[in-house]
């Protein structure tokens, strides 16, 4: 018997990447995911830590999906060399930071590179045309596919029918009369054909898997920029622009004021790299400070961390003040009232 052909899919972890990997098994083709992680991802932190999100599942979808499939997934950090795709997008940015075109040409070419390494024959995403503003129309279609060096060896079993016939159809690895022509934005497609395939437990569709389309946390990361001077950053750095209240007094250093008591647990781990505030009389946020503040400026940070304090309708108050991990001291402060607090400094 011939051996089946062998197919890398990209796997997001959402319902289109599963269907297009379910379609591609369906004809008996070998099937393994790939999914690249860059830091920015939604799914996986914020859901894990904070009250709100207690019953969202905790699970990695693209790992789900794998399991759902009987499909090895490999895992591929990409934090470092996705630096250069989001620094310096060729296409631009989408309505925030959002570098999208570029972003599905980077991936699409690491997942061309680890075909070729691994001898598998061709790659399957779960793009469809319509549905992304940026990266997923019929004219980006083409782009993707030349910029990335995979060229007609990029095959989208959703959105096939409506685009020309690729190297997988040609050749009949692949029965183009079984792949699908959905088109635009809405879902019900993919929802009908998951139940059809007997799939219910997927993640539902939202607005969408990446930080950078989030208006608020791209303006953080821009002020991030700002401060430093230079478009730089690092894993720990894009981390904590998910978590906390933000909030810059002056330019030169910013609060991160913990929201609740999963926040504070998870900004412990970084006592050794700020300043930090806590509360000594009453309960109290965890405060990280970034920069480089004065001694009024701390006295300013206190202030405004003793605001979202349970002792915030006092007269004065004692919080204690560390370096970096080092020996704690006290200030007592009054801490200021809302009001005294300019919207401008809220990131």
């Amino acid at each position: 018997m011939p051996q089946p052909r062998k197919a890398v899919a990209l796997i997001s972890g959402g319902l289109d990447s599963l269907l297009a990997a379910k379609v591609m098994q369906e004809q008996g083709i070998h099937v393994e995911g790939i999914n690249f992680f860059t830091g920015f991802c939604v799914e996986g932190h914020t859901h894990a830590i904070r009250q709100k999100d207690l019953n969202k599942p905790k699970r990695n979808n693209a790992l789900w999906v794998a399991e759902q499939l009987g499909m090895k997934l490999h895992i591929v950090d990409i934090v470092e060399e996705y630096k250069d795709v989001l620094v310096n997008p060729k296409h631009g940015y989408g309505a925030h930071l959002n570098p999208c075109l570029d972003c599905k040409v980077f991936m699409v070419r690491k997942a061309h590179q680890w075909m070729a390494q691994h001898g598998f024959d061709f790659i399957i995403t779960g793009e469809v045309i319509g549905q992304r503003p940026m990266s997923q129309r019929k004219d980006t279609m083409p782009v993707v596919a030349h910029e990335s060096g995979a060229e007609d060896r990029l095959l989208r079993p959703l959105c096939a029918l409506n685009l020309p016939p690729t190297l997988p159809e040609r050749e009949g690895w692949v029965d183009r009369d079984r792949l699908y022509g959905f088109s635009g934005r809405s879902r019900k497609p993919q929802m009908e054909l998951a139940a059809k395939f007997g799939l219910t437990d997927y993640a539902q569709p939202s607005g969408g898997c990446c930080f950078l389309t989030d208006e608020q946390y791209s303006r953080k990361l821009v002020d991030l920029w700002q401060a430093r001077g230079d478009r730089t950053y690092e894993l720990d750095d894009i981390l904590l622009l998910k978590v906390g209240r933000h909030v810059r007094p002056a330019p030169h250093f910013k609060l991160i004021i913990g929201r609740e008591d999963g926040e504070n647990q998870f900004m412990e781990g970084y006592r050794k790299q700020f300043i930090t505030l806590r509360t000594v009389d009453c309960p109290g946020p965890l405060v990280l400070v970034d920069g480089n503040p004065g001694e009024q400026d701390l006295v300013l940070a206190a202030r405004i961390a003793a605001r979202y304090s349970k002792g915030r309708a006092l007269p004065t108050m004692k919080l204690a003040v560390a370096e970096r991990g080092g020996p704690e001291r006290v200030l007592e402060v009054a801490p200021f009232a809302p009001h005294e607090i300019p919207e401008g400094w809220y990131l």
